[in-house]
């Protein structure tokens, strides 16, 4: 069987392309004495034409007032289990295939100075990026696995062998979470293959099941726990401060800016769209469990002196706005679920990468350690300032809209009591206080605290990573003061995704 919705397979070519350049890297000349720049010229040149491919595909094929699938592929791949090789865009894929081209390329562009096994290294970075877009398009339950599956282990070993002094120890943690958690996902995504009269793994077949009672429940809950690692959701959220602290900073790009939003898209797919049911049920437990992390996430930044751990707290809390959103049960809530995705994945991404420029110059990660660095490095600082005020969600930022558009959509649900609600919304505004004390203290300790004298005279920020910089920075602004740039995206399809849980 084949299937297509366009005349040419858009969606396979923008998922083939970087894996299959990868398998060239190994083919380009290597000098021990003098590293190539061909590996990474070749991965930044990919990547490059792959974003351009995404943004023009969707802007001339991709009709962002449509709620379904667009730009369907479906081929038999193998037939004997029923696997396809079936891929879509919707509103829920096409913003986040699109944020993961551009964390990807960056990521590449602030990995210049590798030289260390540099083949390895960008051809790894390469088979991400097509396995991040591959979980974002797959419409096949087994080629989304497969996807999930593949995208773990390019993270393990650019953790394991480029990291930090603890590396083995943080790239283990991130496996056994992550591998014990997709049991649970393969185990639930089965038993739904199988529920029926008619065994399939197409996702669109599976939604139109909308399984219910307590096959459902028990079904939604591994779901829950198997995304939930990847999120992060507290209490399993553990691995996340252990990766980021020891990956370098371009790695830690791509666990903030687009491991994480597979668990939230991940959720909205299989959990919210697939089981409703079960999701009107779970709804207020969701809530609960974001209010957690919300309030968790910022209370463990404040006993962070690593840089990067203290970042990596701050994710745990922001994605608890992600779970708020998805357990308001309404467009609006799930709307701002979304926009937190984005925004997140722009700003932490900037805040990671800010942090491993000032890391190449003083070679610590330790707030004590740092000081009096706003003379030395103006500009870093700069960045770094309005990285975390994005971050912690000033007006006319992304962050602000997306926060706000959950608040209101956790509001204005009358399925919860008002009491409920007060208390959702009290908790969650404890979080917004916390999170410019963490911040801002940091920047006061980093920037303007004791004077080391060792750091006087360090290089700022060179042109190569302000265009980064500007690149994450400047879609936070233009999405803070016209967040309808991203919304029209997705706003379709989360109110479609939102109608059955309402009218249920």
């Amino acid at each position: 069987m084949v299937e297509t919705g366009t005349a040419f397979p858009w969606l396979s070519l923008i998922v083939l392309l970087p894996a299959a350049s990868a398998l060239l890297l190994p083919l380009l000349p290597a000098d021990d004495d003098k590293p190539s720049p061909w590996p990474r010229n070749v991965a930044f040149g990919v990547l490059l034409a792959d974003l351009l491919l995404m943004m023009g595909v969707l802007a001339t094929q991709f009709d962002p007032t449509q709620s379904g699938l667009q730009l369907v592929e479906r081929v038999s791949w193998v037939p004997a289990i029923g696997l396809e090789w079936s891929l879509g865009v919707d509103g829920l894929s096409a913003p986040l295939v699109v944020l993961s081209g551009l964390v990807t390329l960056l990521s590449v562009w602030a990995s210049w100075t590798i030289e260390r096994k540099s083949r390895l290294y960008f051809a790894l970075l390469l088979v991400q990026a097509s396995a991040q877009g591959l979980v974002f398009l797959s419409q096949d339950f087994l080629l989304f696995f497969l996807a999930w599956e593949l995208e773990l282990v390019p993270v393990y070993l650019l953790i394991a062998i480029w990291g930090g002094q603890n590396r083995q120890y943080a790239a283990t943690k991130f496996i056994l979470y992550t591998a014990v958690a997709s049991l649970l996902i393969l185990i639930s995504g089965l038993a739904l293959a199988l529920s029926g009269d008619v065994f399939t793994l197409n996702l669109s077949e599976l939604i139109s099941r909308s399984a219910g009672g307590s096959f459902g429940l028990l079904c939604y809950l591994g779901f829950l726990v198997g995304f939930g690692v990847k999120l992060p959701m507290f209490p399993l959220h553990t691995w996340l401060p252990d990766a980021h602290g020891e990956a370098n900073a371009p790695v830690s790009m791509l666990l903030a800016g687009v491991l994480l939003k597979m668990g939230g898209y991940a959720l909205l797919r299989f959990n919210v769209q697939m089981l409703p049911e079960a999701h009107q049920t779970l709804a207020p437990a969701l809530v609960i469990l974001g209010i957690v992390n919300i309030v968790y996430g910022a209370l463990n930044a404040f006993a962070q002196d690593n840089v990067k751990r203290r970042i990596a707290c701050s994710s745990v809390s922001h994605m608890g706005f992600v779970l708020v959103g998805i357990g308001a049960v309404d467009a609006l809530g799930i709307s701002g679920a979304m926009l937190q995705m984005v925004s997140h994945g722009l700003i932490a991404a900037a805040m990671f990468f800010v942090t491993g420029v000032f890391y190449e110059r003083t070679k610590t990660l330790s707030i004590p350690n740092m000081g009096g660095l706003a003379k030395a490095l103006p500009i870093t600082f700069a960045f770094f300032l309005a990285s975390s005020l994005a971050s912690l969600a000033l007006p006319g930022m992304s962050g602000f809209i997306s926060e706000i558009t959950v608040f209101l959509g956790i509001t204005s649900q009358e399925a919860f009591t008002s009491t409920f609600r007060s208390i959702t919304v009290l908790l969650a505004a404890i979080g917004l206080v916390l999170t410019p004390m963490y911040l801002l203290s940091m920047c006061r300790r980093i920037f303007f605290g004791p004077r080391i004298p060792a750091l006087a005279s360090v290089e700022d920020m060179r042109p190569r990573e302000l265009v980064i910089g500007l690149s994450l920075l400047v879609p936070t602004l233009v999405i803070g003061i016209w967040p309808r740039i991203a919304m029209d995206l997705y706003e379709a399809s989360t109110d479609a995704i939102a109608l059955p849980l309402l009218i249920g």
